[in-house]
């Protein structure tokens, strides 16, 4: 009986832990409005976006980072790197939208309209969310977003071009901290 007891205990304290942590981020506590808010105001003062662009994006940020334990202060230099905020970019490779997501490679995994907003950002953060998991850290999961985890594997000059990737979004990462 003392040993279910103890047990209750633990489970318990893990429990008031685990709540507790619960939407605590790199933009601190609170709902996801308060949470999107101060981000969009770093992403105006970081990357000179527009407040209507900022404002729109940063809680659809906020919701997909959390969805897929994501940092969203990565999410949005992520975003940075790839579109600079401009919806409707399109690379020479094809891909498309703020996180610049290639069709013919994600369309079954992301159905629906990657020039979309809410679309594309649960889309992009997905696949940097599935190449953590697969690569074991976000820089390498950043490079892999960047040329492929083949391209990666395969090639010295994709892995370097993956490498500067990955350190051209943590430096807007730092940018964007630094702006909050």
């Amino acid at each position: 009986m003392t040993s279910l007891k103890f047990l209750n205990i633990q489970t318990v304290f893990l429990s008031v832990v685990m709540i507790s942590l619960a939407g605590c981020s790199s933009l601190g506590g609170g709902s996801i409005q308060k949470r999107a808010s101060k981000l969009s105001n770093g992403i105006q003062n970081a990357y000179s976006v527009a407040p209507e662009t900022a404002n729109r994006i940063s809680p659809i940020i906020v919701q997909n980072a959390e969805k897929y334990s994501v940092d969203p202060l990565l999410l949005a230099a992520m975003i940075q790197q790839e579109s600079s905020y401009r919806n409707y970019v399109v690379s020479p490779a094809g891909a498309v939208g703020l996180t610049q997501v290639i069709p013919r490679y994600w369309q079954k995994t992301c159905p629906g309209d990657l020039f979309e907003e809410n679309t594309n950002i649960n889309c992009g953060t997905y696949i940097l969310a599935k190449y953590n998991d697969s690569a074991g850290s976000w820089k390498k999961a950043l490079a892999w977003y960047n040329v492929g985890p083949t391209g990666y594997s395969n090639s010295w000059k994709m892995k370097r071009q993956g490498k500067k990737y990955a350190r051209q979004v943590k430096a807007h990462q730092k940018n964007l901290k630094n702006a909050l």
